[in-house]
């Protein structure tokens, strides 16, 4: 389909802004690699602004298909009820859409060792050192990926969505995409709501807290959403494939704290830790096929299941470990929504000793034992934000205690 026939050229002051920081990152970079990643960001991103266009030009345009207009005049109103409802930033954020005309947003390049989770890190002036690189075209990553030394394992997974924080809202806000607009409704409500909560709090450096914050009122909105607009069919989706996702989240953290154990176990020399690491792996790949079989043949996660390595589960993070101790506050703030942000937001500007201390104390305790054993964010996260429910099949010997339980990840 094309675009519709009032779309926008780019204004003169969007273009000097990418220069700009096309020229930041040129002036500070050493490598010629490094400028053209810092170019490919700024154009990427402009091109997905510059495509955008309201979410009425679209709907009213004769070619837009049937199917896209109706979901798009669904959007308005799960836009309108994150404001009336759940007290979200009433601003231009998903009031535009985008066909990008690819499948994902973005492309994102992690690399472990082999014999290690720690995932390779990149360092860029300005914004740091990053455990992953992000590229909006496929071919880009994958040859970026291709190009990196043998003895790293490298896994490239697509994004559908990202969040500028609200910074670009003066520009148009972020946009709806064709990555994930066809979503099922509650999923779709779930990460609109999500997206624009990190607009309301952000704690610099603490990637886990403000993951969790904006995964607290995606399931709180999503669940009134679906109480006030969702019908019975779409309730039902919506608790399948929050079981599946639990369920298959459940089965990797598991793998990821059995390698863990592997890698860092003194002694083992490394022919040993890779004949452990070769028993993990294919019992990781039985047991997926016996929770697949579970699922009545679900394929949803063959690809990521396929590409599995140290990369893969270097990627995972526990995005989703304070999502507890946030609601609870939510609770405590009389279920009202300015009340927990203003919560949030004290928490956000505490140190980041006395915000861990200040979570921990507000967590149930029947959770607060789990918690440590979780993995630390290293790079956005590969699958949604779910809580663990059904046991996983239980895991080879080299990651079983004498008693019985993991010694890293959750026991069998």
């Amino acid at each position: 389909m094309s675009q519709p026939s009032t779309r926008r050229r780019p204004s003169r002051k969007l273009v000097l802004i990418a220069l700009l920081a096309a020229a930041l990152g040129a002036g500070c970079a050493s490598q010629r690699e490094s400028i053209g990643y810092y170019w490919q960001s700024v154009t990427g991103h402009l091109d997905v602004m510059q495509r955008a266009e309201p979410v009425e030009h679209w709907i009213e345009a004769p070619d837009t298909p049937a199917a896209l207009r109706d979901r798009l005049r669904q959007t308005r109103t799960m836009r309108d009820f994150a404001v009336s409802e759940l007290a979200l930033p009433d601003n231009d954020s998903y009031r535009r859409y985008a066909d990008l005309q690819r499948r994902a947003a973005v492309w994102n390049v992690v690399a472990a060792p082999e014999l290690s989770l720690e995932l390779h890190r990149w360092c860029f002036p300005v914004v740091g050192c990053v455990g992953y690189k992000g590229y909006y075209d496929e071919a880009r990553a994958n040859q970026f990926a291709e190009s990196l030394p043998d003895e790293l394992e490298v896994t490239v997974y697509p994004v559908p969505a990202y969040s500028t924080l609200g910074w670009t809202n003066w520009l148009g806000g972020d946009p709806l995409l064709n990555t994930f607009v066809g979503y099922p409704e509650g999923e779709l409500a779930k990460l609109m709501f999500h997206e624009l909560a990190h607009q309301v709090v952000y704690a610099k450096g603490d990637t886990v807290f403000n993951e969790s914050f904006a995964t607290t009122v995606e399931r709180l909105g999503g669940e009134r959403w679906l109480e006030a607009h969702g019908s019975e069919k779409s309730r039902q989706d919506v608790a399948a494939l929050a079981q599946r996702r639990s369920q298959f989240k459940r089965l990797t953290l598991d793998v990821r704290g059995c390698l863990e154990q592997v890698y860092t176990q003194p002694g083992k020399s490394d022919a040993e830790k890779r004949e452990a690491k070769a028993e993990i792996m294919n019992w990781f790949h039985q047991a997926y096929e016996t929770q697949k079989a579970q699922w009545g043949g679900y394929k949803g996660y063959d690809g990521w299941v396929k590409r599995a390595n140290n990369a893969s589960f270097g990627a995972q993070a526990a995005y989703d470990r304070w999502v507890p101790a946030l609601t609870a506050l939510f609770h405590q703030s009389g279920d009202n929504f300015p009340r927990f942000y203003e919560a949030v937001r004290e928490l956000a500007s505490l140190d980041p000793e006395a915000r861990l201390a200040r979570l921990t104390a507000l967590t149930p305790a029947k959770i607060t034992a789990s918690i440590a054993s979780q993995p630390p964010a290293e790079a956005p996260s590969q699958e949604p934000h779910v809580e663990n429910s059904h046991p996983s099949p239980a895991p080879p010997g080299v990651c079983r205690r004498p008693e019985g339980g993991l010694e890293m990840g959750r026991a069998s």
